[in-house]
């Protein structure tokens, strides 16, 4: 009976690794709040310049295995959020609603940061540093609750460099 739970809890580690890579949540978060990327000449390198290409092409490529966006080369709309990544830009901003509120984890954080940091928490016992399960915890197993095939397909997709998938400074 503990193999199909640590298996689980193991997949859900994997699903968070996979869903704070930097280039992902900046990926889903410009998208969600300024509508559809273009497929102009410059305009995704425009709208990502702190990104390194390595970090944009690993972003853009998990998110299209993970059915977060819709990419069309034809379409003057190139890149645009699928039903399930509208929903993640939601929980992205639930947690960093939350890390705001609560600044966590320091008053000076980016947005980046705050997701990374609250949804490290998933999956930690609620009352080893906090008496309350936080929204955003709930936000996210509800999603991944929703989303089963990308609860699966983020374990595949999490294996990447160290400066890919690790926390932003």
């Amino acid at each position: 009976m503990t193999r199909p739970l640590h298996s689980s809890l193991l997949q859900e580690r994997r699903a968070v690794r996979t869903l704070t890579l930097p280039g992902l949540i900046r990926l889903i978060t410009e998208i969600d709040d300024n509508g559809p990327i273009s497929h102009r000449r410059g305009s995704l390198l425009g709208a990502f310049g702190d990104l390194t290409p390595g970090q944009l092409r690993r972003a853009i490529d998990t998110a299209r295995d993970l059915g977060l966006v819709h990419a069309d080369q034809q379409a003057p709309d190139r890149y645009r959020l699928t039903t399930s990544g509208e929903d993640l830009a939601e929980v992205y901003d639930t947690a960093a609603r939350w890390a705001r509120r609560h600044q966590f984890p320091s008053p000076t954080s980016d947005f980046v940061t705050r997701i990374q940091h609250t949804f490290q928490l998933q999956g930690s016992d609620p009352t080893s540093a906090r008496s309350e399960q936080p929204r955003p915890q709930e936000a996210l197993s509800e999603w991944l609750t929703a989303h089963p095939r990308l609860l699966h397909q983020a374990g595949a997709c999490s294996s990447g460099t160290a400066e890919e998938s690790g926390l932003a400074a």
